[in-house]
C-alpha cells in the first residue's frame, strides 16, 4: 500500500474543513437577503411604527459541521506524527482537539451583529423582531412594514405613498 507524504493528507483535510466552514458561514438573518424558498411567494404585510431599537447579537450555530471537519483535520495531522504507536495516540488527541477548535470556529463565524426592533401595529398590538443589521437604520417613530413570508418576518421602512389624482377628477378640474 502506498503511503502518502505526511502533509498530503493534512492538506486534503484542511481543504475539506475550509469548505465546510464556508458553507456553515452562509447562513444569515439579514433582511437584505431573501432565501430562494421565499422568492416568488405571496407575503403578508403589516403597517407599524418603531417604538425602540437596541443592538443584540445572534449566537452562532453549532451544527456539528465545524466539529467534524476539525476532527478530521486534527486526526489526519496527528496521525502523521511519529511511529505507528505514537501516530494512533496523537491522531486521537488531534481529532478531539480539532473537533473542539472546529466547533468554536463554526460558532464564531456564524455569529451576527443584529438589532431588536420593537414596533406597534395600527391596532395597538406590539411586536418585537430581531434581524441582522442592514442598510436601513430605524429610529423611534419611523413608519415601517413587517413582511412575513413562510413564517419569517423582516422589518423594512414603509414606502412613501403619494396620493394620485384620479384621471376623471383631473379632467374636470382643467375644464
Amino acid at each position: 500500500m502506498t503511503r502518502l507524504p505526511p502533509f498530503a493528507g493534512f492538506a486534503r483535510a484542511t481543504a475539506l474543513a475550509l469548505a465546510a466552514a464556508s458553507l456553515a458561514a452562509c447562513t444569515t438573518t439579514s433582511p437584505d437577503v431573501v432565501s430562494r424558498n421565499d422568492a416568488q411567494r405571496l407575503s403578508t404585510v403589516l403597517d407599524a411604527v418603531v417604538l425602540t431599537t437596541r443592538p443584540v447579537v445572534v449566537d452562532g450555530t453549532q451544527s456539528g459541521i465545524g466539529a467534524a471537519a476539525g476532527g478530521v483535520v486534527g486526526g489526519v495531522a496527528g496521525s502523521s506524527v511519529g511511529g505507528s504507536r505514537e501516530a494512533v495516540a496523537v491522531g486521537i488527541i488531534g481529532a478531539v482537539v480539532g473537533g473542539v477548535v472546529g466547533n468554536a470556529i463554526e460558532r464564531s463565524s456564524t455569529r451576527e451583529e443584529a438589532v431588536e426592533i420593537l414596533v406597534q401595529l395600527k391596532n395597538g398590538d406590539r411586536r418585537s423582531v430581531v434581524q441582522a443589521k442592514a442598510a436601513e437604520n430605524f429610529q423611534p417613530g419611523d413608519p415601517v412594514i413587517l413582511v412575513t413570508t413562510g413564517g419569517r418576518v423582516r422589518v423594512t421602512k414603509a414606502p412613501v405613498v403619494v396620493p394620485s389624482v384620479a384621471p376623471a377628477a383631473s379632467a374636470a378640474v382643467k375644464g
